[in-house]
């Protein structure tokens, strides 16, 4: 993760285009409805069978850690073809079920990334799953190979080697001519190291090994098929799976979904940028609008934006830090910038969390002041106070020189591998900016993480990568989560991925922020019942979020990921509140690296 953070991106916490549009009506938690299941699935394909069972079932030798769950390592093959050759280490952790005797099996988790850690999501999952998934399924993590506490990506030989090629990546994203050539000139750098010095396992990193790797680990904690719950880029680790090993499901939910077609780039599509294909700024943009025309809508008494008009508050924050940078300067926190990235990439922050709304307006009234010469003393002094602690709160969330962190590195390893981008990095200044035309603001904040990647630069490839189909009938229906208001996964990855999956069901929800499980007892409670029985919601099922934008609701706590913080809380009891799940991505954008 880039270093010397100075923006504000950092300080937002962790769609169907309907800007606009009424909010669906309340609706109960679906009842599950038994669904007959084909007589036959699709085949895992000879090849893909001959890797995964030519590699005996590792002995997973769980030791206790972290208080209350089993850790293990195993090393499993650097390259499937070569299943005696060299190998890489992997790291596993379960909590066990409360209720071993009516234990159904494990349950894996992936927070999403990529490069998010398996072993955090699994070791938070007492704080976020259901008392009942927790009853009857050993949750299981796995840090993806180059991830966490697995061996380690690293395309540098040293932190000041790192530090030296990252130096222009340190924005939320180029606005200036200088800030473009400089990103352009340190994605080369990182490109070009990663291709080099990062291999071997940059070149064996891909989606793929890890839905390989976690075929192995299924048969090594004892189960005949997987059960599986992926948040965010671990949707398309369980919809690779799904694919690659079709007769091998149990269950499988995703959750804020990207189409896999759309994040590989096929045919012609190969030489867009990724985002064109996702489109994840046009569900950040719509999810903003529809905040700004709520606002409006509610009045001055729950919003106080509305005074004016949101929808153009916004937008003079936005030109006016266009022409010039915002200098803060509190006398007891300090002197700070706030560029038209920042405020960007801090909106998109916000945007993650289904209470992100509540920023989105403080922070565009708190700028509205401060880039308002004629703002009174007063106000601007409130103002100023409010956006230096902001600033004070991303400066304490960036990355520091020790130890080597490869954050960016571990997301560019599986990107940049397993899809396909435009040839040339110096490209990415003109096709971010038509981005910028088609969803304001959110075009070029999601377009330029992926500008290392360039073909020309990054040449390192997984000859195993797996490129599709992913129309392949599963041994069982996979459940697909679709949040109208993601700012990441924009709700019609669901909708085409739901599509692609002959054997599926899409359950769509009105939720805010990124994914929706733990937002809206709807989804939740069809999750965990899917998960329980393989029993599906009605199709058609549409959920509500249970946080709504200027209604008044108790923010619920986040699930805290930091193994050594949930260690000393220990496990929860049953019957406590839930948390929202950890999805990985409390910072959208920071520096390069925009995660999903």
């Amino acid at each position: 993760m880039p270093r010397a953070i100075r923006s504000l991106a950092a300080t937002g916490i962790a769609g169907i285009v309907l800007a606009g549009s009424a909010v669906a009506p309340a609706i109960a938690a679906p009842a599950p409805r038994l669904t007959p299941q084909p007589s036959t699935s699709d085949r895992t394909s000879p090849v893909e069978a001959r890797r995964v069972d030519s590699v005996l079932s590792p002995k997973l030798d769980w030791y206790a850690c972290y208080g209350y769950a089993e850790c293990a390592t195993v090393r499993l093959p650097l390259d499937y073809d070569q299943p005696k050759g060299a190998t890489t280490e992997v790291a596993v952790l379960r909590v066990k079920a409360r209720d071993q005797q009516h234990r159904i099996g494990s349950l894996f988790l992936n927070p999403g990334g990529p490069g998010g850690s398996g072993t955090d999501i699994a070791l938070a999952a007492p704080y976020f799953l259901a008392d009942d998934l927790l009853d009857r399924f050993d949750v299981v993590g796995v840090d993806p190979r180059g991830v966490a506490a697995s061996e380690n990506v690293k395309c540098f030989r040293s932190v000041k080697d790192q530090t030296r090629a990252y130096a222009g990546l340190n924005v939320a994203f180029p606005w200036t001519k200088a800030e473009e050539k400089a990103y352009v000139a340190s994605s080369k750098a990182v490109g070009k190291a990663c291709s080099t010095s990062g291999r071997p396992l940059t070149g064996a990193a891909s989606t793929a090994e890890v839905a390989r790797d976690m075929d192995v680990l299924r048969r090594a904690v004892g189960d005949k098929k997987l059960t599986y719950l992926g948040f965010s880029y671990g949707t398309a680790l369980g919809q690779y799976y799904a694919n690659m090993f079709p007769d091998r499901v149990r269950a499988l939910v995703v959750d804020g979904v990207l189409n896999p077609n759309a994040w590989i780039g096929q045919g012609k599509a190969r030489n867009l940028l990724q985002e064109t294909r996702l489109r994840s700024a046009d569900g950040a943009y719509h999810a903003l609008h529809e905040i700004l025309v709520r606002c409006a809508k509610a009045g001055e008494d729950r919003c106080s934006l509305a005074s004016g008009d949101p929808v153009a508050s916004y937008e003079l924050v936005a030109q006016r830090l266009r022409k010039k940078t915002l200098v803060v300067d509190d006398p007891d926190l300090g002197r700070f910038t706030v560029s038209y990235a920042d405020f960007v990439g801090a909106t998109l922050g916000a945007l993650y969390s289904p209470y992100g709304w509540q920023d989105v307006v403080s922070l565009t009234e708190q700028l509205l002041v401060l880039t308002d010469p004629a703002a009174a003393t007063a106000t601007r002094a409130q103002a100023r106070t409010a956006v230096a602690q902001r600033a004070v709160t991303a400066r304490q969330q960036r990355g520091y020189d020790f130890p080597y962190d490869n954050g960016l590195e571990t997301f560019l390893t599986v990107d940049c591998t397993d899809a396909y981008h435009p040839k040339d990095a110096a490209a990415w200044p003109a096709l971010s900016a038509k981005e910028d035309k088609r969803a304001p603001y959110f075009g070029r904040a999601w377009a330029w993480g992926t500008a290392p990647c360039a073909r020309n630069t990054w040449t390192v490839r997984d000859e195993d990568a797996y490129t599709g189909p992913f129309n392949k009938r599963t041994s069982a229906p996979v459940l697909v989560v679709g949040n109208y208001w993601d700012p990441a996964t924009n709700y019609q990855g669901a909708v085409g991925s739901a599509a692609l999956l002959p054997n599926s069901r899409l359950l769509s929800s009105d939720s805010w922020g990124h994914t929706a499980y733990g937002t809206s007892a709807c989804v939740t409670g069809a999750v965990d019942a899917y998960l329980l029985t393989v029993a599906l919601p009605a199709k058609g099922t549409l959920c509500t979020g249970d946080a709504q934008p200027f209604v008044e609701a108790p923010e619920a706590a986040r699930a805290e990921a930091s193994k050594s913080s949930l260690a000393r809380q220990g496990e929860p009891g049953r019957g406590e509140p839930k948390r929202l799940p950890p999805v990985v991505a409390p910072l959208p954008v920071v520096g390069a690296l925009t995660v999903r």
